[in-house]
């Protein structure tokens, strides 16, 4: 009996319930280099197998409780151990036994009584067919971790094809440049994911992709001026070499290697057109991006809503409250008084603040474009319509669209405003598709939609959509107390603005605006103290009696001022008809002076206040410094 010691300590497990077997197992084995373990049943060889995971097991099969049949199942469905290589040992000798043997998992079968030869030859077979497995294995996985070190040192993309133009295998460089993931990529079709349409955005034809008609033809091709789609839906420029690669009989795959030249083209100005597909695809967020950032370059209407007025608190109070729900909101006030801001307030407080407020002013639209301005279109929608455009309910989508003038809108368009109200959906102008929009809808007016609606130029089911939630921006002249509010607010953006300091508007200023009733509303006091503050010379602004007309009540006041100046003049000239010959006349104007004068003398030049000029003469103090001022009365030094 030949020995040796090169089987690398290979170990054995012998499994026999008869001694005397495993005692000639044992004697044949021994002293060729083998480690030998013994089980006289199927559960200690289950046991000893799952410690020590021999590298092969003699097993016999006819066993008491559980034969070695189950013990092979056993062992081959145990990922830990399955590779162990299993002879079956047994006196049957039929077919049928050797077919079973083989489907639970044995490599080879050997009949008792056994010679002993033959055991040391099958052993030593097998054991060194386990080794060259094993040692083929960790080539292979050697050669894959190579092969991966070189693929993810490529800088271009590689990527494999079969014959039926399925992709097997891609790079982490030709990941990077689509934009896909190896997973992602591999079981699909070349062309569909990567070459399906061309630079001007038409459908590529198949029989052109170069990669496919290599795998046909076995030519290799070269190409400079096709594009690849990315994940994100962008395509860009690349150049390729495509290569077939033969199999026994003829082209079993190809192979791509490819790059992006993106700066190349750009420097050639060929990218163009492959940029304005990706402006196209991006159309959406650069709009609502473009929103935004006018948002915060552009100087709020009048700041921010400002006032502590008893009205405007009450407004405030409904506007938080309603904020927090997606309740259609109606905004009436006349012009001027805020409703944008009392829009933005109101987006700002709602869940939808992180997401863009769209704002469409329905007056300034033309009757033409008004639906595509809305809803978008589709190229060749209209003879102007180039390329598909994003309306501004799909741009507001998870915000809120705030639709100023809304009683300015055509009837045909209220229809379709009514559906976005109903459906949540819009329809692009020139497409059939649907596309659903989720959009909080602030709408404000200084129009009167209940009359409209009699009148017929406003729809009702659309008003009655609209006004679920009315608010009213109330007039300036309504909150009074709120101007000098509005006038610091004013004032200090102007300093920064006009790069001037401005603390203040001077008192007898203050008192003129805060007796005017503001028709303009805030807008016009805006201007008011703009024009003042860029004309004044000091800290202090003068606002000119001509930026601010004379209010009705006020100038019915000056006039009875006049009167009764002018009374009191003519009673003391009737006393005495010699002295009027001998008096030079006065103008009215100058009498007035002459009186007002004689009063504030006489009162210390006191004008408010309890037994101030103004309370003597019964004319607001405001009054009486602006008639001061235009007669040129000043207090003397």
């Amino acid at each position: 009996m030949n020995t040796t010691t090169d089987n690398n300590s290979e170990t054995l497990l012998l499994v026999d319930d008869n001694p005397t077997n495993l005692q000639v197992l044992y004697q044949t084995l021994e002293g060729h280099g083998y480690k030998l373990l013994l089980a006289k049943n199927g559960e200690d060889a289950l046991n000893i197998a799952s410690k020590v995971h021999p590298a092969l097991i003699l097993l016999d099969i006819m066993m008491p409780g559980m034969d070695g049949y189950e013990v092979c199942q056993k062992i081959k469905s145990d990922p830990l151990i399955s590779d162990t290589v299993i002879i079956f040992l047994s006196a049957l000798d039929d077919v049928e036994d050797k077919v079973k043997g083989f489907s639970v998992g044995a490599v080879d079968y050997v009949a008792k009584p056994f010679q002993a030869d033959e055991v040391i030859a099958r052993v030593e077979t097998h054991i060194k067919i386990r080794q060259l497995e094993k040692t083929l294995e960790k080539k292979n996985k050697q050669l894959e971790v190579d092969n991966a070190i070189i693929l993810e040192s490529m800088g271009e993309g590689l990527l494999g094809v079969d014959k039926q133009g399925v992709i097997t295998f891609v790079n982490p460089a030709g990941e990077k440049i689509t934009g896909w993931q190896e997973e992602e990529m591999i079981g699909k079709n070349f062309h569909d994911l990567l070459m399906h349409t061309d630079k001007e955005g038409h459908r590529n034809p198949v029989e052109q992709d170069k990669i496919l008609n290599t795998l046909q033809d076995s030519m290799g091709r070269h190409c400079d001026n096709d594009i690849f789609w990315t994940r994100e839906g962008q395509s860009i420029p690349v150049e390729y070499t495509v290569t077939a690669i033969d199999g026994e009989t003829d082209i079993s795959s190809a192979c791509v290697i490819f790059k992006s030249i993106s700066e190349r083209k750009e420097r050639e100005k060929a990218l163009n057109q492959a940029l304005k597909t990706v402006e196209e695809l991006k159309e959406k967020l650069q709009a609502e991006n473009t929103y935004l950032q006018e948002e915060i370059r552009s100087e709020q209407n009048y700041g921010e809503i400002i006032g502590q007025s008893e009205a405007l608190k009450k407004t405030m109070e409904e506007a938080q409250q309603v904020a927090q729900t997606d309740t259609t909101v109606l905004i009436n006030g006349e012009s001027g008084t805020g409703k944008e801001s009392m829009a933005r307030a109101i987006h700002q407080f709602s869940q939808r603040k992180d997401r863009p407020l769209i704002k469409v002013n329905c007056g300034a639209i033309p009757e033409s474009l008004v639906e595509s301005e809305l809803f978008g279109h589709v190229k060749g929608a209209f003879t102007s319509a180039i390329k598909d455009r994003t309306g501004h309910f799909e741009l507001a989508d998870k915000g809120t669209i705030f639709l100023d003038e809304i009683g300015e809108l055509s009837l045909d368009v209220q229809v379709k405003l009514l559906r976005v109200l109903q459906e949540h959906e819009i329809q692009r102008v020139g497409s059939g598709e649907l596309i659903p929009v989720d959009v909080r809808i602030i709408a404000a007016t200084n129009r009167d939609l209940k009359q409209m609606v009699e009148e017929g130029s406003f729809r009702m089911d659309l008003f009655y959509r609209l006004n679920v939630f009315p608010l009213t921006v109330p007039p300036l002249r309504d909150r009074q107390s709120d101007i000098p509010l509005l006038i610091a607010k004013f004032l200090d953006n102007l300093s920064k603005k006009l790069g001037k300091r401005l603390k203040g508007v001077s008192d007898v200023s203050m008192e003129l605006l805060l007796d005017y009733d503001w028709p303009g509303n805030i807008r016009e006091l805006q201007n008011v103290i703009e024009r003042s503050s860029i004309l004044s010379r000091s800290e202090i602004v003068e606002v000119d009696d001509a930026l601010v007309p004379v209010s009705m009540a006020q100038s019915r006041q000056e006039e009875s001022l006049e009167a009764d100046v002018a009374g009191d003049d003519m009673s003391g000239a009737s006393l005495s008809e010699p002295a009027r010959t001998r008096t030079e006349y006065k103008t009215l104007a100058e009498n007035e002076k002459q009186y007002i004068t004689s009063v504030l003398d006489e009162l210390n030049w006191v004008i408010a206040g309890k037994k101030g000029a103004a309370e003597i003469l019964d004319v607001p103090a405001s009054t009486l410094r602006s008639r001061m001022k235009k007669l040129g009365i000043e207090r003397p030094d």
